[in-house]
């Protein structure tokens, strides 16, 4: 089936990142729209990853002073604030350096978004590793459907129906963590998903449960946590967002 808009997909933040967009803009509208896209994402790889010589991150992990770039000090107050929130189990700090990346990803495809939609590209996915965000529809009335992959065999386990949703699952060989365990938590922003998701894992099945409660009492993030043994427990507003068990599951 051919969809209008466009599509394009790169390795940017040692992740493979698809920018799909389905709004009916003319190409001359579509092209600059995805060249800014993947020319922000890169920006913010040079700026934020710690591996790359010369980043802000860097040279903080150096001892050299960095420049007041407002996003900087942005994503440093912010990952501050979800490390007290989840009791430290995310940190932004890995092995004795600042490491602001699992954060970072998410942040950057939530501005993307937002960038997105103030153009006038309404409808799109932006999919960077195991993060995705969702906009509008997939084609007229129709919602988007994002996969929720188990990270170790790639099996879709559940099916999010979502017009404005972000999505973020936490397992695999990325993160530390007991077993085959896995994290999957939808709500309006990536870049916390994506930190809650990360934490809850790092947590252990039983507090991740106990966590994931107490956030969705609090805040519009809905989890589903599987342990090792592929027990999946779910807040309660879950499957108000949507999820439907998938065939393959």
């Amino acid at each position: 089936m051919t969809f209008p808009g466009a599509t394009r997909v790169q390795m940017v933040m040692n992740l493979p990142v698809c920018v799909d967009i389905r709004t009916a803009l003319p190409e001359r509208e579509l092209t600059p729209l995805l060249d800014d896209a993947f020319a922000w994402l890169r920006w913010v790889e040079d700026t934020f990853h710690p591996d790359v010589d010369g980043s802000q991150i860097a040279r903080l992990n150096s001892g050299r002073t960095i420049a007041q770039i407002p996003e900087v000090v942005e994503v440093l107050h912010r990952c501050e604030e979800l490390r007290e929130a989840t009791g430290g189990w995310f940190d932004s700090r890995r092995d004795g350096r600042l490491d602001p990346m699992v954060y970072v990803r998410g942040w950057a495809v939530e501005r993307l978004s937002r960038a997105l939609a103030g153009a006038g590209a309404v409808d799109h996915r932006v999919t960077a590793g195991s993060g995705t965000r969702v906009r509008g529809s997939s084609s007229p009335g129709r919602s988007w459907r994002v996969g929720m992959r188990d990270p170790y065999d790639g099996v879709t386990t559940r099916v999010l129906f979502a017009h404005d949703a972000a999505v973020a699952t936490a397992g695999g060989e990325e993160y530390s963590g007991p077993g085959r365990s896995w994290v999957c938590v939808v709500g309006p922003d990536l870049a916390a998903a994506g930190a809650y998701a990360g934490a809850m894992h790092a947590m252990g099945t039983a507090r991740a449960r106990r966590f994931a409660g107490e956030l969705a009492a609090a805040q519009p993030y809905q989890t589903m946590v599987v342990g090792a043994d592929g027990r999946a427990t779910t807040t309660p507003g879950f499957t108000g967002h949507g999820v439907e068990t998938s065939l393959a599951g």
